[in-house]
């Protein structure tokens, strides 16, 4: 990287409301490495109000920011048909990238990304921000240390009582511009869960989506997938935004040859086949600071994200499969990279 500002990474923020609100303290938790000089947002009033809250130069064009900007790196928070361009764009004026879920819509945005940051060597990173979850943090080192054995089966879950109307609903409601329905955006979380969690390349997938209570919307409001990976793990992912689920359901669990895991929120237990068990428990507030705290060191380090765009095209497939087996009521396979 070049030579940093009063020793902090120049952020880009592209789209200034919505979750860009949790990014901006998880910015601020990281204030003495990063700071937001420069804010785009097509909304005047939002504009207005960040870059005078940020200290920031304000942009009605986030393409305008991206080519002009003196930054190092943007933050996407935009609606999610605008992700591939403003990608494409950020590689080819050289500023690393952390992009909001999805990634991209399609295979042809992700192979354009892919070479886009080949040709121009910048990092991706996907903003896969429950990877950064206490839980599933402590879950990951578990794992890797061969707690429950060989896994048999992950399950990731995350469904919630969407209340929002028409009128709230906004660019989601729409296919062409949020891709599809529940299942690409909040379904996007447990998707990239369960590829974190499954450790392999998916080979599979079977899905069911359904519309149960939000009719107005374009796409699904809830969506249930088997996915088979190649070291022969199977998940399963559960999503919606139809219903609050059951108390005793978990936000994810693996189940291996000697024990199993799970998780909520805020805790994560185990317990083995000989008896032995434990539960950890952890703050709250620590995920969008943790995520910004790891893109710092990518960019300081020069070290690969946690999930990078490979991966965000990895989770994109999956959820790609998962449209196509539920409209064909068949398995579909999901292509090699």
């Amino acid at each position: 990287m070049r030579p940093l500002h009063d020793g902090r990474i120049r952020i880009g923020l592209v789209g200034a409301g919505g979750i860009a609100n949790i990014h901006i303290k998880g910015y601020r938790a990281n204030a003495d490495r990063m700071v937001i000089t420069a804010v785009a947002d097509a909304d005047p009033e939002v504009r207005s109000r960040r870059a005078a809250e940020l200290e920031a130069t304000p942009y009605d064009d986030h393409l305008a920011l991206i080519d002009e900007a003196d930054v190092d790196a943007v933050d996407i928070c935009l609606p999610h048909h605008l992700h591939a361009d403003a990608i494409l764009a950020a590689a080819r004026a050289g500023k690393h990238v952390l992009c909001e879920k999805p990634l991209c819509l399609s295979r042809e945005e992700a192979a354009a990304i892919d070479r886009a940051v080949n040709e121009h060597s910048v990092t991706v990173m996907c903003a896969h921000n429950q990877l950064f979850l206490g839980p599933v943090r402590k879950a990951t080192e578990l794992l890797a240390a061969g707690l429950v054995g060989k896994v048999y089966e992950v399950r990731t879950t995350d469904s919630f009582f969407n209340d929002f109307d028409p009128a709230m609903m906004g660019w989601r409601a729409h296919r062409s511009t949020s891709g599809g329905g529940e299942l690409i955006d909040t379904g996007y979380h447990p998707a990239y869960l369960l590829l974190h969690l499954a450790d392999a390349a998916p080979t599979e997938v079977a899905a069911m989506v359904s519309t149960h209570r939000l009719q107005f919307a374009e796409g699904e409001d809830s969506a249930q997938l088997l996915v088979r990976f190649a070291n022969g793990v199977v998940g399963h992912l559960a999503t919606s935004w139809a219903y609050q689920p059951a108390d005793c359901t978990e936000r994810f669990s693996v189940v291996g040859e000697l024990g199993a895991l799970w998780a909520t929120k805020s805790e994560l237990s185990y317990r083995l086949r000989t008896g032995e068990s434990e539960t950890f428990t952890f703050p709250a507030g620590t995920m969008f600071p943790g995520q910004m705290s790891h893109f710092a060191d990518c960019l300081l380090q020069g070290t690969r994200p946690l999930h990078d765009h490979r991966d965000g095209t990895t989770t994109l497939e999956i959820i790609l499969a998962a449209y196509e087996s539920a409209e064909t009521g068949k398995f579909v396979k999901v292509p090699r990279r």
